[in-house]
């Protein structure tokens, strides 16, 4: 029999009701899913210490505080607020501030890598 007509009896044969199950034959247990965590994707947090902790959530309490406000109202006007630049300046979280290992300008100390 050619392979077009065995397709066609196992079509016929499903619209009959006689269905194809397929059987379990590793065990009995299935392994369960490895659980997503979209928040946190690569397991960041495992990774921190207490004082990147701790700096990452006065940063987040900062942006949902008092620049989220000021980047709405700034987008609906159409102006740029420099007082925001000055702000996240003070609190050392801006590039130019950052000491880094490689290809890094420190504005801090005037340093070049």
């Amino acid at each position: 029999m050619s392979v077009m007509g065995r397709t066609m009896r196992l079509l016929n044969a499903t619209r009959r009701g006689i269905g194809i199950c397929a059987v379990r034959t590793q065990g009995s247990v299935a392994k369960q899913k490895a659980q997503f965590d979209y928040q946190d994707a690569l397991c960041l947090d495992s990774q921190l210490t207490e004082d990147e902790i701790m700096i990452r959530d006065s940063f987040r309490a900062y942006c949902q505080e008092r620049l989220m406000p000021r980047i709405l109202m700034a987008n609906r006007h159409e102006v740029f607020d420099r007082e925001i630049i000055s702000e996240m300046g003070e609190m050392g979280v801006l590039g130019s501030t950052i000491k880094g290992k490689r290809r890094t300008i420190y504005c801090g100390n005037q340093e070049i890598y």
